[in-house]
């Protein structure tokens, strides 16, 4: 069975801007700059022929991860569903027990987690201590040093 990725539409819209962005614009600019460096002569001793052919290398492998990736999605179903527990596509309101602060995360696939945006993989601690928790559990935290949350709020 293929293993498949969980994805929200945001998320799937983001990863085919970046394929249409790397096809569309930065392969054509590759392919002029290798032409470029290709009209300078010998490409031994060539650094932008050199530079060209490493970005090319990065396109190209970038390209492939998002294709292989995109053929893998599953789309998380939409977090205007209302959620009794936390699970994948559920926005989760938490308290930090030990400083008192709130912080409110939607819990994602690691392919588009991103903390710093209020984003969190469902493969990370805290993700998996909470998951299928309610309003109201505190659950603990398991890492070097374990701490507790309180779930205030699921949409």
């Amino acid at each position: 069975m293929t293993e498949r990725i969980p994805v929200t539409q945001e998320g799937l819209d983001e990863l085919n801007r970046e394929l249409r962005q790397l096809i569309d614009v930065e392969r054509p600019e590759v392919i002029e700059d290798l032409k470029a460096a290709r009209a300078q002569g010998d490409l031994s001793e060539n650094a932008d022929y050199d530079t060209a052919r490493d970005r090319q290398a990065r396109v190209e492998a970038r390209i492939r991860e998002l294709e292989h990736t995109i053929s893998k999605v599953e789309i998380i179903e939409s977090t205007t569903k209302k959620h009794k527990t936390v699970s994948l596509g559920a926005t989760v309101t938490i308290l930090d027990m030990e400083f008192d602060e709130e912080a409110t995360y939607s819990i994602v696939g690691s392919v588009e987690a991103d903390p710093e945006h209020g984003k969190l993989s469902n493969v990370t601690p805290l993700a998996q201590a909470m998951l299928d928790a309610v309003v109201g559990d505190i659950v603990e935290v398991e890492v070097d040093e374990p701490y507790k949350v309180k779930i205030l709020k699921i949409k």
